[in-house]
């Protein structure tokens, strides 16, 4: 009886970390909650960002991902919601770590044209005295290519777009006592990104 040998899966449709950079901007979401300039919208600063994903296979198409992201940006202050400081702009550190996969329109995974998408969380950190950090849920959706540079190393081009759930009615990063004063519904983003994949 013929002896069947089982052939080797290529790294690029196995597990995989790809390693992005690039720049996020958009919607704050946020406006100002205090004074008579409440209601006022205020601004994200787009900023740079990085993001960090693992893969694991799922079928010939389709690839699961643990994706993390980071950006350090600031929210810019108007009158109504600074009263009491002599700051303009806060601080802020977004966090996001998602759980989704990546799909791929034609073709086997690793190559082409590729939908992307994930839910968890966003955890927002101001740096100011007398704020606090949130957790939310959020969720992002995506469309990205890839090229194959070599059996184990590709190349990709992405762009995302992130909602987080805030659901506040006033004093969001609020810690004891109110230093801003800041509401907001939901915080949309739009990253694009430039990344690496190895494939293991």
């Amino acid at each position: 009886m013929p002896c069947v040998q089982a052939q080797p899966v290529p790294p690029a449709a196995g597990w995989g970390v790809a390693a992005y950079g690039g720049v996020r901007g958009g919607n704050s979401g946020f406006e100002s909650s205090d004074g008579g300039s409440a209601g006022t919208p205020l601004t994200l600063r787009s900023r740079p960002a990085a993001a960090l994903a693992l893969e694991a296979p799922y079928d010939e198409h389709r690839r699961l991902q643990v994706y993390l992201a980071h950006q350090r940006t600031r929210l810019v202050l108007g009158p109504a919601a600074s009263p009491a400081m002599a700051t303009t702009e806060l601080p802020l550190q977004v966090s996001t770590l998602h759980l989704g996969g990546v799909n791929y329109f034609d073709g086997p995974v690793g190559r082409g044209p590729y939908v992307v998408g994930g839910l968890g969380l966003t955890h927002l950190s101001p740096n100011l005295p007398g704020t606090s950090a949130r957790t939310r849920w959020s969720m992002h959706v995506g469309l990205g290519h890839e090229w194959a540079l070599a059996r184990a190393l590709s190349l990709r081009v992405e762009l995302r777009g992130h909602v987080a759930l805030l659901r506040s009615e006033g004093g969001f990063f609020c810690s004891g006592g109110c230093t801003v004063f800041i509401r907001g519904d939901t915080l949309t983003q739009v990253e694009g990104l430039v990344g690496v994949r190895v494939g293991f």
